[in-house]
């Protein structure tokens, strides 16, 4: 099977939203896939390439790696009416691989907040994965997260896809 057939897989990106006080929202998405927890976690744990496959991530640079916890600083980037939009966070990474979870902490940016997870479990439709990717976020002042609510759940969907992406071509080698 190549990476398009994969595409053409009869699959949903499930896909919530809840606004919460003080202009912050929390996103999730999950995708369903027939990759294995393995490929997902290598693929999610290469920090310093991160940005070789997840569009609008400009860069990802491991900090500091102690046991199950990684510092990392990452630089986004997105075109938001005709504007370019870049933000840069230093994040806390702790690894919990028996439990499939990513969970990641703000420790410092251009949001008030930025913190969610990344989770692997087995899926319960195939012999797959669900990947699923949970934010929370509050702009500074002056970034009203309200205006770019759209931008981040369309970001969602494709950072599960280009994961997966990178997932299964680390498989079929």
């Amino acid at each position: 099977m190549t990476y398009f057939d994969l595409e053409k897989e009869n699959r949903t990106i499930e896909q919530t939203m809840e606004v919460l006080p003080g202009g912050t929202r929390r996103l999730a998405a999950q995708l369903t896939t027939s990759l294995d927890f393995d490929s997902l976690w290598k693929v999610l744990t290469d920090y310093n390439r991160l940005s070789d496959f997840i569009p609008n991530l400009l860069s990802s640079e491991v900090l500091l790696k102690t046991d199950n916890q990684v510092h990392l600083k990452q630089v986004g980037s997105q075109e938001f009416l005709g504007l370019n939009f870049s933000a840069e966070v230093c994040i806390k990474l702790i690894e919990e691989k028996e439990n499939g979870v990513l969970r990641f902490s703000l420790i410092k940016g251009d949001f008030r907040r930025f913190e969610g997870s990344w989770q692997i479990a087995p899926s319960p439709f195939n012999n797959g994965s669900a990947l699923t990717y949970e934010l929370i976020v509050q702009g500074c002042f002056g970034m009203p997260v309200a205006l770019i609510e759209k931008h981040l759940k369309k970001n969602l969907t494709t950072n599960l896809l280009a994961v997966e992406k990178a997932a299964y071509e680390i498989s079929s080698n």
